[in-house]
């Protein structure tokens, strides 16, 4: 394969696995607009510099390594000059131990092994086991809400019920449809919204969660999907938290708790 080829090749790897970088870096930041920056810089440092991928076998965890470089050396920044939601976020953040978020985004959500997610991050196998012990910790004791679902599948909407009251919080209501959302997020005023994107009448959770916002513009949501990508375009406001169908009941815990704890609000309870 030319050189020519072999740089093809590596920029349409890339480009496939973008928009899971961007789902990282937008969870991560509790910000589209700023987890999209560094998403951007990573690309622009990889123009100059790709040896990573010559050191790194995985593409996928070689992309999430040049990542973490430049967000580490960024200092996890704290969003000063943030407002509202994103501000509450990086406030959030500054009160977590360091590196816990990073570990418990790239196993939870991301999927990585820890074998992987030491490499991400350059650090011992060991170190991630710690640093998941004490994210979990964290973010299990930060604090409790009041939990909408919208899901149009029984089992699955049952299932998301038990792990919502097992971790403590309160199950609002169940909706199927759009139009039931709507009038169930009216009436209960939740602080977290799980959604599925296609609803049992052919509505879209997407258009719920939506007409949703325009009365709750800072209510977290957590999209729960099979086709994540459809959400992470970059043409439009994205979600903090996409979870892919058939998702773990660790990757839900993982994503409640870090909404909750990121976008708390002072209608939640600690």
């Amino acid at each position: 394969m030319s050189p020519a080829q072999t740089e093809k090749k590596l920029s349409l790897i890339v480009a496939s696995l973008l928009p899971y970088l961007r789902r990282y870096a937008r969870a991560l930041t509790g910000d589209q607009q700023t987890g999209d920056k560094y998403a951007a810089t990573t690309l622009e440092a990889l123009l100059t510099d790709r040896t990573v991928f010559d050191q790194i076998e995985s593409p996928k965890v070689a992309l999430f390594h040049a990542f973490h470089l430049i967000w580490s050396s960024a200092g996890a920044p704290t969003g000063e000059d943030e407002t509202g939601l994103a501000k509450r976020a990086q406030a959030h953040l500054r009160r977590l131990t360091p590196n816990t978020r990073e570990a418990l985004l790239l196993h939870t959500i991301e999927d990585f092994s820890l074998d992987e997610v030491a490499q991400i991050m350059d650090v011992a196998v060991a170190e991630v086991e710690y640093l998941l012990g004490v994210a979990e910790t964290e973010m299990a004791q930060s604090i409790q809400g009041r939990v909408m679902v919208i899901e149009d599948e029984a089992i699955i909407a049952l299932d998301l019920q038990g792990i919502i009251a097992d971790m403590g919080h309160q199950i609002t209501g169940v909706a199927s449809i759009a139009s039931e959302a709507v009038k169930l997020a009216a009436e209960t005023h939740p602080d977290l919204i799980l959604s599925d994107i296609q609803l049992a009448d052919g509505s879209s959770g997407i258009d719920a969660v939506n007409e949703i916002l325009r009365g709750a513009a800072e209510v977290p949501v957590i999209f729960i999907t099979a086709f994540p990508e459809r959400l992470l375009t970059g043409e439009r406001p994205e979600p903090a938290f996409v979870i892919t169908k058939p998702y773990s009941e660790e990757q839900v815990r993982s994503a409640i708790s870090q909404a909750m704890f990121f976008a708390s609000t002072e209608t939640l309870v600690s």
